[in-house]
């Protein structure tokens, strides 16, 4: 157990109990225990069997206010819950309170570990409420009014509070409370001068897994994350209800794209002519925040971006009605549409930080392909560039790590959020590295509160926010404290979270409040980055499998005549494919983006060539021809390229572009030329063509050999042949002589 400071709380404990004694009360147990600056302590395993084994489950739901009030009462309601198996009766419901304050960042984070049986508080006897019985399994609530005349601390921190639970069962009352649940409860005084800039940072960030066309993965799972009990859900509205305290976001485009499409029924990656007109542009005629993020597409406007398209395979492809939403994809475009507009409305008039497209992994990006973070920084800007709010670029790591080597490759403009412990104990609200501003977040404040009821509750958490703030109020200085709420973290309730943050001796802001204050100089070198965040980033063959699939796009989108989409949205399928919510999971995100590089090889493999095995030319130059067959429903453009054994000896000219339509086949004549007699063989390949001739051209797939034989005369047979002719026409003028001399003598004689 933990000791006291002085002998006072001890000395007060003692009294305690012997009143307790001597009126038949419940004794009191001794006093909350301050904690010294050490070293975080680990739960014992004895620890969390208490926890498991208590009869009787406490839960806060309701906290107000949020610290010790200057005047009136603390009320506190929840509920209690049965989990043994077991009636218990007679349940009487207390309020406990601490007697030594919290003081430093240090202890909240010990006291958050201290084992759930050790005693943290007195019982206050004089206020109660009772649960006259409760079957297993089954739950009442319960409500306490602590008046302020109850409250005898008045040193400035944080104390412990909480419930205890004190009931019957078969074996009759034992020592000891059956059910508890702790919290923090901050002390500022009213002598207490200023206030600490506090920041509450929401994350906006999923998996975003895809089918092998380029739908979205998971349907059901969206529906359940995007509907109102859902993790996204929940962190919207808990931003919603901010009103109009200051929230900062930070936000995957990806994300707000996928559900995008979600919304549009979750059509598949389409092969269909692209629909230029932006139906969410300002110039549409559409204002006010809940244009934001209309359930539109989005892509941009240079022919990359994300399109909102059909199924290339079916005879009724388009992007308007080519793909019919099933059941499932219905709800799921439901709950989508509710949630873009709920963000919309939550988001006017926030700071907005912009992760890299697809909530990229920095660190194995910047390791295996540096191109692709500049990429998807740009790719960031264009999604957001359609968005009513304005957007600034920042990088984030859901466990607030960064590589050293993503904070130097970064430009020095851009905001950077990095966890505390990475600059170890006293660590500094802004801190400057390499040219470039981090703002550090409170690593205690995101874990939420002591237990043993869930932490990561919203008034739990609540708590631990207030409470990191008031002891940044004791420090010199009072450096900014900046929460980046847990990514995932689906809040029970959102209701008066913000309001009970709303303390005079707060001062809620954005992340470019802190990030204003001057930083402290610190070294890159000293940075702390664990071994094993180096070890989870995703791998080169990862990168390498994405880097390919987003060039099979490009050469899809070559072969197609009228679709300018592709290409993007590929792209941004690969870049959604490299995110931090990859790791751990590699081998099935390499599946995932060979099934997309598979679909695509199968398109391009619909395009294929057909030439006779064999030609012969009459002379040095002549001509054949070869079919280029289009089984896709949509147009395709391509080029024939030649590859010879000897290119001096035979050359193959044709068309620069061979335009096909859906379904149908088109013959092209080649012209061939050669320089030396014989058979010489060449492969005609199909290949994706390009605009700038310069380019390379990229196989598809399909080609084909031919035999191409030379039947030139030489020189010499010439001159033979020349040499023969001339005997011939010489010997027939000898005859035709001696003929007409003979038939003169004949005459004469005659």
């Amino acid at each position: 157990m933990l000791r006291p400071r002085s002998l006072r709380p001890a000395l007060a404990a003692a009294a305690l109990a012997l009143a307790g004694t001597a009126t038949g009360l419940a004794v009191p147990p001794a006093p909350a225990a301050p904690l010294a600056a050490a070293p975080v302590a680990t739960r014992a395993p004895a620890a969390a069997e208490a926890a498991d084994a208590a009869p009787l489950g406490v839960t806060i739901e309701s906290l107000t206010p949020g610290a010790i009030p200057r005047r009136g009462p603390i009320r506190v309601a929840g509920s209690v819950t049965n989990r043994s198996e077991e009636t218990w009766s007679a349940i009487k419901l207390y309020p406990f309170l601490g007697s030594s304050p919290l003081t430093s960042t240090a202890e909240l984070a010990a006291a958050s570990e201290v084992p759930v049986d050790q005693e943290v508080g007195n019982r206050i006897l004089e206020v109660s409420d009772v649960v006259d019985e409760l079957a297993p399994g089954e739950s009442a609530p319960f409500r306490l009014t602590l008046p302020a005349s109850r409250v005898t601390v008045d040193a400035a921190g944080v104390y412990w509070f909480g419930v205890h639970a004190l009931g019957e069962s078969s074996a009759g009352r034992v020592d000891g409370a059956d059910g508890k649940a702790r919290t923090f409860l901050p002390l500022v005084p009213r002598s207490t001068r200023g206030e600490v800039p506090t920041t509450v940072v929401v994350p906006l960030r999923r998996s975003l897994a895809r089918e092998s066309d380029g739908s979205l993965a998971d349907v059901g799972g969206w529906t359940r994350t995007l509907g109102p009990e859902g993790s996204l859900r929940s962190l919207v509205d808990l931003g919603a209800s901010a009103g109009d305290h200051p929230v900062t976001w930070l936000v995957d485009p990806a994300l707000v794209d996928a559900v995008r499409r979600l919304a549009d029924g979750n059509p598949p990656r389409s092969l269909a002519p692209s629909d230029t007109a932006d139906p969410v542009a300002p110039s549409d005629g559409i204002d006010g925040p809940d244009a934001a993020f209309s359930p539109g597409p989005s892509e941009s406007d240079d022919g990359e971006g994300d399109g909102d398209d059909g199924d290339g395979e079916s005879p009724e492809d388009g992007r308007d009605d080519g793909h019919e939403p099933t059941p499932e994809e219905q709800a799921a475009a439901e709950a989508a549409s509710a949630w873009l507009g709920r963000l919309s409305q939550a988001m006017a008039g926030d700071e907005v930080l912009a992760l890299p497209y697809g909530d990229l992994d920095v660190a194995g990006a910047v390791a295996a392909d540096p191109d692709l973070l500049p990429r998807a920084r740009t790719r960031s800007g264009e999604s957001t560039g359609s968005w009513e709010v304005p957007t600034s670029p920042a990088l984030g790591s859901p466990t607030g790590y960064l590589d050293p080597a993503v904070i130097r490759a970064v430009p020095p403009g851009e905001t950077l959020l990095v966890t505390d412990r990475m600059l170890g104990e006293d660590a500094p609200g802004v801190a400057t590295v390499a040219g470039r501003r981090l703002v550090v977040t409170s690593s205690g404040a995101a874990a939420g509160g002591p237990g043993p009821d869930d932490p990561l509750a919203a008034v739990a958490l609540r708590q631990r926010v207030l409470a990191e703030a008031a002891v940044r109020l004791l420090s010199p200085g009072r450096k900014p404290l900046v929460v980046q709420l847990p990514t995932g973290w689906s809040p029970d309730s959102t209701s008066g979270f913000f309001d009970a943050l709303d303390e005079d001796w707060v001062d809620l802001g954005t992340v470019a409040d802190a990030a204003d204050r001057t930083g402290t100089p610190v070294d890159l070198a000293d940075l702390a980055y664990p071994e094993r965040q180096s070890a989870r980033r995703l791998d080169r063959e990862t990168f390498e499998t994405a880097t390919g699939l987003i060039g099979a796009g490009q050469v899809l989108q070559h072969v197609l005549r009228d679709n300018t989409d592709v290409a993007g949205e590929v792209a941004d399928e690969a870049l959604g494919a490299l995110s931090y919510s990859s790791r751990g999971r590699t081998t099935t995100t390499r599946l995932s983006l060979l099934g997309s590089r598979r679909w695509i090889d199968d398109k391009l493999d619909g395009v294929t060539i057909e030439a006779p095995r064999g030609v012969a030319l009459s002379s040095a130059d002549g001509r054949f021809a070869a079919t280029v067959a289009n089984a896709l429903d949509q147009p395709v453009e391509v080029s024939i390229q030649a590859v010879t054994d000897d290119p001096a000896a035979l050359s193959i000219e044709g068309p620069q572009t061979v335009e096909v339509g859906a379904g149908q086949r088109v013959s092209v004549l080649l012209d061939a030329s050669t320089r030396e007699p014989g058979v010489h063989k060449v492969r005609l390949v199909l290949t994706d063509q390009t605009e700038d001739p310069d380019d390379t051209h990229t196989p598809l797939g399909s080609s084909e050999e031919v035999s191409i034989r030379s039947i030139r005369a030489s020189a010499v047979i010439w001159v033979i042949l020349g040499a023969g002719a001339l005997l011939l026409f010489s010997a027939i003028a000898v005859r035709l002589v001696r003929r007409l001399r003979r038939a003169r003598r004949e005459e004469t004689t005659g």
